[in-house]
């Protein structure tokens, strides 16, 4: 095995802790930090430079998140991407302002609430409508991370490490659900996983995974949860500067990375409008639908709109977040995933209302709710709730187009598709 050639940045680091003088830019800490992705920097330079980021607040400034996350993509294990335009262009379920693109739901983690797989729940109710491109991992400060979750489902739980870069594009062939198990497509991060837990202490690859979803570039429309509401606005940015479009950024009021089903969520929204300056083809169907590292003008421009969320809003009540929150391990979890899948849970159960919430968003950013005709299929009756809410935004409907997911058995499909698929990927 070739040990790979230690590159110094004690110059970098020299810069990031001289104040007044020449200052470090985003270009140039994103490629210190891409070093790390290689095994290319001492322990001890690595140590350092996680540190002087996080004591300096360079690891919040939006600049600095995108281009670590851009660096942080091109070193994963990289995806046949016309494979993917084409599962959009074939098996992508196009309806209202969504165009069948890829879709993702994300939180930072870190809130300390220990809430039920919230947004891994939402992403199987979603992907009943929606592509879903589910990024994630095991748990770091809770009890149960998305990956532990999939893991503990009985009585037959999906192969996420037989979901490869390679094995993607076939995944979705028979599956609009893949969870991109974060260390298969990013394996450069065991290098700093030891240095991470040795300093004790959050760094910016606390902030860097719903920015380094691996097939980022085909990412239609994604919710993305933060752990503080200050990393709201921040994160608004640093999605708009990779390129995204349709996002909604959110943070309860207790500091929660998801919307809140206990009162307000603070909300970040990318917005779509039309670039004058695009002159590319006018015929959607005629370009990958990319979100970031594109060169040329855009198709549209993007603009930050803020506005508060409740679940009046979405037409549910409120439930305090001691009943979302049991802070239960994978097995127990899994099983009341199962049962709100196979529509188990009394219409009003907490943890039912709370996923439908981020479920419903999801939809409503994605688009699918703009469309005055509703054809989901068995149990749809069509009755579209064309109430708007803030932001102009049909939530409610999202809602109607959740609880029908359960209702109708789509969702339970879903989540059986994917199983299946990854458990045929193994025998490639």
């Amino acid at each position: 095995m070739t040990v790979p050639q230690l590159v110094s940045i004690a110059p970098l680091l020299k810069s990031l802790t001289e104040h007044g003088k020449v200052v470090a830019t985003a270009d140039e800490i994103a490629a210190a930090i891409k070093l790390i992705f290689g095994n290319e920097l001492s322990v001890v330079q690595c140590s350092s430079l996680l540190s002087i980021l996080r004591i300096t607040n360079r690891d919040r400034e939006p600049l600095v998140l995108a281009r670590c996350g851009r660096g942080m993509r091109e070193a994963a294990a990289q995806v046949d991407r016309k494979a993917l335009h084409h599962i959009v262009l074939s098996r992508g379920r196009k309806e209202g302002s969504y165009r069948g693109g890829f879709c993702d739901i994300v939180g930072t983690g870190g809130d300390g609430w220990s809430t039920f797989n919230v947004s891994t729940t939402a992403s199987i109710l979603a992907s009943s409508l929606l592509l879903l491109s589910k990024h994630g991992n095991r748990a770091s400060s809770s009890t149960s991370g998305s990956a532990d979750l999939l893991q503990a489902i009985r009585p037959k739980a999906p192969v996420i490490e037989a979901v490869t870069s390679h094995a993607l594009p076939t995944v979705y062939e028979n599956s609009n659900y893949a969870f991109l198990f974060a260390p298969t497509f990013h394996p450069g991060m065991k290098h700093v996983a030891p240095i991470r837990k040795e300093l004790g202490f959050r760094t910016i690859f606390n902030l860097l995974g719903p920015l380094a979803n691996p097939i980022e570039g085909s990412i239609e429309a994604r919710v993305v949860g933060v752990f503080q509401e200050e990393l709201g606005p921040v994160f608004a940015e640093a999605l708009r500067l990779s390129g995204a479009r349709k996002t909604l950024v959110v943070c309860g009021e207790e500091q929660l990375d998801e919307i809140s089903c206990a009162g307000k969520t603070k909300c970040w929204r990318l917005v779509e409008r039309p670039n004058p300056a695009f002159r590319g083809p006018r015929n959607e169907e005629d370009e990958d639908f990319t979100t970031s590292d594109e060169e040329g003008e855009p198709r549209t421009l993007v603009d930050i709109q803020q506005l508060t969320l409740e679940p009046s809003d979405f037409g549910l009540k409120e439930h305090a977040l001691s009943e979302v929150s049991p802070g239960k391990l994978p097995a127990e979890n899994a099983e009341l995933l199962m049962r709100l899948l196979r529509n188990e849970l009394p219409r009003h159960h907490p943890v039912l209302e709370f996923v439908l919430l981020n479920t419903a968003a999801l939809f409503a950013i994605a688009g699918v709710c703009d469309s005055d005709a509703s054809d989901m299929g068995h149990g749809d009756n069509g009755e579209i709730i064309r109430e708007t809410g803030p932001g102009g935004v049909r939530w409610k409907e999202g809602v109607r187009r959740a609880r029908w997911a359960v209702e109708s058995g789509q969702a339970l499909a879903s989540l059986e598709k994917y199983i299946e698929a990854s458990h045929a990927a193994t025998s490639r």
